[in-house]
């Protein structure tokens, strides 16, 4: 009677060893043209994440001047090994193009078919042949506002809300001064001398930092939310005590008739709700000042009206009015190096993944944010925005 034996010969042959195929690094190919955007001074990369980049093998093309309004000059990109381009078309000829501002409908003339386009997306100030014409040309855009990491967060739009939150209250304080017109008043607890108080709508990221930088300079702080868990999460990160409330129009009423300060911070999904009634800012105090974070959402406070970075106040019922979109742009350099540092690794990232396409497979976040994908419309907010037709990204990248 034979034996059972539970391998064959060919399992005690020798077997090929499987090995682990690695990725092709790819090289990327970038252009960072001048922002032509009215009083946009930022700019996507910093030297030295040039700098990194081109040691890692990749090629950057940089048109001259973009820099310029964040104090980065040609010769510190030139000599982190960047290209610096006198012609306003190379830097779009490259095969990804990063922008603060979108394309104008002239720069997108400029930008190769089948071109990565990564910037912000800013719906409300586009129209319906912006995305045409990305459509025509088969671009893949993603919007850097959109994108969202593991965390549930957005880290370009949280790390431009801790700007715009500390601005506010910087600005506030100077807006303060005799000098500005206002109540002089300066920020700090100084010995004998009543806090300032400061009054600020919501308890998100802005508001923290808001109220973080007027804590820190000796304010005495009151913030109004209708999320409970927010102000709940805002007292246990903050070092010091502070009011919070519901936004409650009696409490309102009583909070911005004491205080110096009121910030502007409560987004909502498509407008920002009104907090202050311009019955509430007529009794304010003569001086007082108003800085409206949300004026891009149409504003916290029913007086807000949209200002510019060249004439950023006005004065209605005796209050000065600071209104303008898009604070960070006012401290380009911080605000540059604070998106650099998160473009950069997601950038390495896409090379050592193998390029763009292999990186949209397996990473969510960056799907997130695109809303174009080879010239096909993947975000439903754009689609029914401005009736187009739309397709799910899931669907299409397999």
């Amino acid at each position: 009677m034979s034996s059972y034996s539970p391998f064959s010969k060919k399992d005690l042959l020798p077997q090929e060893e499987m090995l682990e195929i690695k990725k092709q690094k790819g090289e990327l190919f970038i252009g960072l043209p001048k922002e032509t955007y009215l009083s946009e001074k930022r700019v996507c990369l910093t030297p030295d994440a040039v700098g990194a980049l081109t040691s890692n093998g990749h090629r950057v093309v940089i048109e001259t001047g973009a820099g310029d309004g964040a104090s980065f000059t040609d010769k510190e990109y030139s000599d982190n090994g960047a290209k610096i381009s006198y012609n306003i078309e190379e830097a779009f000829k490259c095969n990804i193009v990063l922008k603060v501002a979108p394309p104008t409908e002239k720069e997108i003339e400029y930008i190769n078919p089948k071109t990565i386009l990564i910037s912000s997306l800013q719906l409300k100030t586009q129209s319906k042949q912006y995305f045409e014409s990305l459509s025509k040309k088969k671009i893949t855009a993603i919007a850097f506002d959109y994108i969202k990491d593991d965390h549930d967060s957005y880290p370009i739009v949280k790390s431009l809300s801790e700007i715009a939150g500390t601005a506010s209250i910087l600005i506030a304080g100077e807006l303060m001064s005799g000098l500005n017109k206002g109540n002089g008043l300066l920020f700090g607890n100084i010995g004998g001398v009543p806090p300032t108080s400061v009054v600020i709508f919501g308890a998100g990221t802005v508001g923290e930092y808001a109220a973080k930088t007027a804590i820190g300079l000796g304010a005495r702080v009151k913030v109004f939310d209708n999320s409970i868990s927010k102000l709940r999460k805002l007292q246990d990160c903050l070092n010091a005590p502070i009011y919070t409330s519901t936004l409650q129009p009696k409490s309102i009423l009583k909070a911005l008739m004491r205080c110096d300060v009121a910030i502007g911070a409560v987004r909502g999904k498509n407008r920002s709700p009104i907090c202050a009634t311009e019955e509430m800012i007529e009794k304010m105090k003569e001086g007082s000042v108003v800085v409206d974070v949300a004026i891009d959402r149409g504003g916290c406070f029913e007086t807000s009206n949209i200002t510019t970075h060249k004439t950023p106040t006005f004065v209605k019922h005796g209050v000065i009015h600071y209104c303008v979109p898009n604070i960070p742009a006012r401290y380009s350099r911080t605000a540059s190096v604070s998106i650099s540092n998160i473009f950069t690794p997601y950038l390495l990232n896409i090379a050592e993944e193998g390029g763009f396409e292999n990186t949209a497979r397996f990473d969510k976040s960056l799907r997130n944010g695109m809303y174009f994908y080879h010239g096909v419309l993947t975000n439903k907010t754009v689609a029914d925005w401005f009736d187009l037709p739309f397709r799910d990204i899931n669907l299409l990248i397999l």
